[in-house]
């Protein structure tokens, strides 16, 4: 079941060319590391994120790797 609850988080790294496709993995001071995918079902943004840059990650999943996160895009101010 995923969560409906949104996490904000810092991009740490990116991965243009993963084993399915490209993906980024951020941390967040509540879940640790979340993956998320570079896909447009995924990322909801023209432009990808780079390391340093926030993101709120939502619809959050927990697979036997770690936490994936089903949908992602750049905060906005009226995320604060």
């Amino acid at each position: 079941m995923a969560s409906d609850k949104s996490y904000q988080a810092v991009v740490q790294e990116v991965i243009s060319e993963g084993p399915h496709g490209p993906y980024a993995v951020a941390r967040s001071k509540e879940l640790g590391s979340i993956t998320f995918s570079l896909d447009s079902k995924v990322w909801c943004e023209d432009d990808w994120p780079e390391p340093g840059m926030c993101v709120v990650l939502a619809k959050i999943r927990k697979k036997r790797a770690g936490w994936l996160a089903k949908q992602a895009r750049f905060v906005e101010p009226s995320d604060e």
